[in-house]
């Protein structure tokens, strides 16, 4: 890039006096140049010097010859020669100028080339290319501080604008070369381990009992479950709660089918039906199917149809008993349609806290077939191995687990581990957040339209109140991390480019495209569509949900375990999975989105060594093993007394 130098002035007389003897003793001057920078290399300015040149070749050569000698006199001689003298320096002083400027602009560009075209020096102490002439190296570094400065006086007049394009080229390009650089270097510790003492003071206790059941005389509660799977099993657990609270019979609750998910799977499709009613009938009492006296009810027009309309997200028990109870001892029966996140996690007693936390980690067993197909994925994620993670058995059951061991390997023989990714980036989170990611036009028109499609209460909020904008919620870590952004934090972690990366999610919004940067710097990135075969999928297709769960075995099942959205239902019930089996070593890697995102935010300037520390830094953090804060899920932080009994 060429740089414009300061506005030079010239001594007017000198031009004036060049200029009337260039043109014959006219005494209309020709105005000089003002600038001696890129305006040089004009058109206009090119011709004007090419043409000055000419005149004063001209003049010289009439000189030489002695034309000026005979018509003038000895003081005319010696005035001519003093004003070709000036003409020659001035001549002299244009070429030297121009030859300077051409050899630094030379310089610059060579230096540029140097620092993006090959390897970036990440260690500023190692020159990559060592240069034995100090004249040259002094005459760089010029440039190079040069640069700088010019960077420094435009970032001077005017703060940048944030941009977010979702490449991050530069950025990528160091994470790049130092996954090149760092193959045969052993990783840090911490990215495989949970700080294990701490972890293991805490024990899974949720099976433990202290009441006696309910024999659910107060009527029937029957629940259909919306969202994804993830929601289906939140809804499922607090449902169970509010029939507990009730002392009603819950019937097997029911999925709604959803046009996101298009998936018309019911719970038996995905859990042990009879595992789910004996394992729980200490607690309640459920039954499959409705009495025939109520099949034939119309629960719309008697007034026993809730919807999540009708209930505010986590309600409290008092509400339940409030407006919920009288109308089940009325009509005996309420119907909970789109049911969800509809009971508070505070606060609540004791012991039906703990009821969740069973329901969730001992009563959901998946069917077998789904064990079976779980125990397949894991196995060769690990490529075989002669252990079982303490999860393993919980997951694909105690007959399925013996799958995933490699009975030919020797107790030498070790698995391979992996790394699980939740790569939360559909694009029904794309257009729910309402963030921006690179896609232009083309992305707000077609996210604009899902949201019309499948979020008209978002769309229509967009046009009748000021939203936050892309940047700023950014900024506030609302947006869930793009693929590239997400392979900048591996890299910036530590994790070299052998490591077998499980990305788990379907349908990334982008395509395949969208993960070139991932696919690019860790070549070994695999995912369930990879690692099994089109017959072992068949019983899968066209169930998203059941794909879902696959998912959710192998991120549990992993050595290693990174989520991009931390508000994301599947990371935060694999997160507490791993927590409450894990046996403290099954660490999970959580980013702080908004200190993340400050970060990026210098992708543009900052240098890898301080990215890797402060992202180090932001992710050891969040490794901590904290008690569950009071009114945060314990789905997610099962560490509390209800859930884990702590040795403290």
């Amino acid at each position: 890039m060429a740089m414009e130098r300061p506005d030079e002035e010239k001594p007017e007389t000198c031009d004036v006096r060049v200029q009337d003897r260039i043109q014959g003793g006219t005494t209309t001057p020709v105005q000089s140049p003002t600038r001696l920078g890129p305006t040089r290399f004009s058109e206009v300015a090119g011709d004007k010097l090419r043409n000055t040149g000419s005149d004063l070749i001209g003049s010289i050569s009439s000189w030489i010859n002695g034309d000026l000698n005979r018509k003038r006199g000895k003081r005319k001689r010696i005035r001519t020669a003093k004003t070709a003298a000036c003409v020659i320096a001035l001549v002299g002083f244009f070429i030297f100028v121009n030859w300077f400027m051409l050899s630094q602009l030379h310089e610059g560009r060579a230096w540029l080339r140097r620092g993006f075209s090959k390897k970036p020096n990440l260690n500023p102490n190692v020159k990559l290319n060592p240069d034995p002439n100090p004249t040259t190296k002094r005459v760089s570094v010029k440039v190079s501080a040069s640069v700088q400065h010019g960077e420094k006086k435009k970032k001077k007049m005017g703060k940048p604008k944030k941009k977010y394009n979702g490449t991050y080229g530069r950025m990528l390009a160091f994470a790049s070369h130092a996954l090149a650089e760092g193959q045969d270097k052993l990783e840090p510790k911490e990215l495989w381990r949970e700080p294990k003492d701490q972890a293991l003071a805490w024990k899974p206790c949720a099976d433990q009992r202290s009441w006696k059941p309910n024999d659910g005389k107060n009527g029937y509660i029957m629940v259909t479950a919306n969202g994804g799977i993830n929601q289906q099993r939140v809804a499922v657990c607090n449902i169970v709660v509010v029939a507990r609270m009730l002392n009603a019979t819950l019937v097997v609750p029911k999925f709604m089918f959803s046009d996101v998910w298009t998936d018309a799977s019911q719970f038996g499709d995905i859990y042990q039906v009879e595992h789910f009613i004996k394992y729980l009938s200490p607690d309640i009492k459920i039954v499959k199917k409705l009495p025939k006296e109520l099949q034939s009810l119309d629960l719309e027009a008697i007034g026993s149809l809730v919807t999540d309309m009708d209930i505010m997200k986590e309600a409290k028990p008092g509400f339940y008993m409030k407006h919920i109870l009288p109308l089940l001892l009325k009509n005996r029966v309420v119907h909970f349609f789109g049911f969800g996140n509809r009971l508070a996690f505070d606060p609540i007693p004791f012991e039906l806290q703990r009821l969740r936390c069973r329901c969730n980690f001992h009563a959901l067993n998946f069917v077998p077939k789904i064990q079976e197909t779980g125990a397949i994925l894991v196995r060769r994620l690990r490529d075989s191995g002669s252990h079982l993670a303490p999860v393993d058995p919980y997951l694909v059951g105690p007959k399925f687990a013996s799958f995933i061991l490699d009975k030919k390997a020797g107790p030498l023989h070790k698995a391979s581990k992996y790394l699980a990714v939740h790569l939360r980036f559909e694009i029904d989170m794309v257009a729910h957040s309402l963030c921006y990611f690179g896609g232009g036009d083309a992305e707000k028109t077609e996210l604009d339209a899902y949201r019309e499609k499948h979020f008209p209460t978002l769309a229509n909020l967009t046009k009748t109140t000021k939203m936050p904008s892309p940047d700023d919620l950014r900024t506030e870590g609302v947006c869930p991390l793009s693929p590239e952004e997400a392979v900048l934090m591996l890299a910036g972690l530590g994790f070299n480019r052998q490591t077998r990366v499980f990305i788990a999610g379907a349908n990334i919004y982008g395509g395949m495209k969208r993960l070139a940067a991932l696919t690019s710097l860790y070549p070994n990135l695999v995912t369930k569509e990879n690692i099994l075969s089109q017959t072992e999928l068949e019983p899968f297709k066209n169930f998203s949900s059941q794909l879902a769960v696959l998912d959710f075995i192998a991120c549990a099942a992993s050595d290693a375990f990174a989520m991009t959205d931390s508000g994301s239902q599947l990371s935060s019930l694999v997160s507490g999975y791993r927590i409450y089996y894990g046996a403290g070593k099954m660490p999970t890697i959580r980013p702080n989105k908004r200190r993340f995102s400050d970060i990026l935010l210098k992708n543009n300037t900052i240098e890898w060594k301080v990215f890797e520390q402060r992202v180090r830094k932001t992710v050891r953090q969040t490794k901590h093993v904290l008690v569950r804060p009071t009114g945060r899920s314990v789905y997610r932080y099962p560490r509390c007394k209800e859930c884990m009994c702590s040795e403290d």
